[in-house]
């Protein structure tokens, strides 16, 4: 590997572990949490870290939005907003995935930041998440993806984030998605609840500014216009080989694939395993500051049962709707990707199926 390439990759590795770490201690911190806050609406009509979230989303949609304006980073060359459309993945995928997190306690990056913070529970959830997002990449479950969900696709004359699937282009789609990213910021702020607590609203700004970091990092630190080896435009520093920003389904998978292939001089530590690494060291720096820390295991078989079927349908439906809670639901809709709002979509009425199918077993029990 030339020694420039390697010298981008190393630059916007430690960018993405700086940037993750922020957001694995503020996440910590706050209680950022998307099956949470799906949860608090359903259960008590609390929009308080609802409104985190779509605080989070908003500010990344402008700063994505100024990215784009500036050319700072070519976000055009994201899978996110690619004009092939696959519908059904975005939806099989991200009802699974929905459904999952909630028997899981937590989606990918929730996920994260319990192991840093101490949870064996965690630990094997994120195992069991990782092998199967690797075996829906790579293995039996990917020739599943491949020949079945994806094949279903609309084919757009142009990219399909909402801009340019309404005709925009340019600085006016940018500045269409800067107001949008802004409504999204006022709804948030809007909300008494949750102005209340500083963290409220610091969660959700800063962790859609580490968002935006992680764009910058994969499409302008680890960005070079001339490959010495291909002479065409590269973006080194991500496993897809193109501008990314925050995931956590895939990524836990490729970091068991570095490990497992680690003399392979073809692997390295990309944008993804590095932010990996950073979430879990932020959080479990974050839990030991406050005094937070603590061991936690299974409560009971059942308990262990729910973890490994949710971790299951995580690591197959993240990957199959190409992105998480973070994936899509943050990194996607900062770019207005219409797949991204499909998913979302999905994930919460996967969770909410899901919080219902617990109240009925609890009944059931009781």
């Amino acid at each position: 590997m030339p020694a420039e390439i390697v010298s981008l990759q190393t630059a916007a590795a430690w960018w993405a572990f700086a940037l993750s770490f922020v957001f694995g201690a503020v996440a910590q911190r706050s209680n950022y949490c998307t099956m949470g806050a799906i949860s608090d609406i359903a259960n008590y009509g609390d929009w308080t870290r609802a409104r985190m979230a779509i605080a989070s989303v908003g500010v990344a949609i402008i700063g994505v939005a100024l990215l784009k304006m500036t050319g700072i980073v070519d976000i055009a060359k994201s899978f996110y907003v690619a004009p092939k459309f696959i519908w059904l993945s975005h939806i099989v995928g991200g009802l699974a995935f929905g459904f999952g997190m909630t028997l899981a306690s937590g989606c990918g990056s929730k996920t994260l930041i319990r192991v840093g913070a101490g949870s064996l529970r965690g630990l094997v959830t994120l195992l069991v998440m990782a092998l199967f997002a690797w075996f829906t990449l790579r293995g039996i479950l990917g020739v599943l993806r491949v020949n079945t969900f994806d094949q279903v696709a609309i084919t757009f004359a142009s990219a399909q984030d909402i801009p340019s699937l309404i005709g925009l282009s340019g600085a006016t789609a940018s500045y269409v998605a800067m107001a949008v990213g802004a409504a999204f910021v006022v709804f948030a702020f809007i909300g008494k609840e949750f102005r209340a607590d500083k963290w409220n609203w610091l969660g959700g700004v800063i962790v859609g500014l580490t968002v935006i970091a992680g764009w910058y990092a994969t499409g302008k630190v680890g960005f070079i216009a001339e490959h010495p080896e291909s002479l065409e435009a590269a973006w080194v520093a991500t496993n897809s080989g193109r501008p990314e920003s925050l995931t956590f389904t895939a990524p836990p998978a490729y970091l068991l694939e570095l490990l497992g292939f680690w003399s392979d001089k073809s692997k390295f530590v990309t944008f993804g395993i590095a932010s990996v690494i950073g979430v879990i060291v932020g959080a479990g720096a974050m839990a030991l500051a406050t005094k937070t820390f603590r061991w936690e295991g299974f409560a009971n078989t059942e308990d262990l049962s729910n973890h490994l079927v949710g971790a299951a349908l995580m690591g197959f439906g993240g990957v199959l709707a190409l992105g998480c809670t973070v994936g899509q639901g943050l990194s996607g809709m900062s770019t207005l990707a219409l797949g991204s709002f499909v998913t979302i979509a999905a994930i919460v009425i996967g969770c909410r199926a899901a919080l219902k199918y617990q109240m009925w077993r609890l009944e059931k029990m009781a």
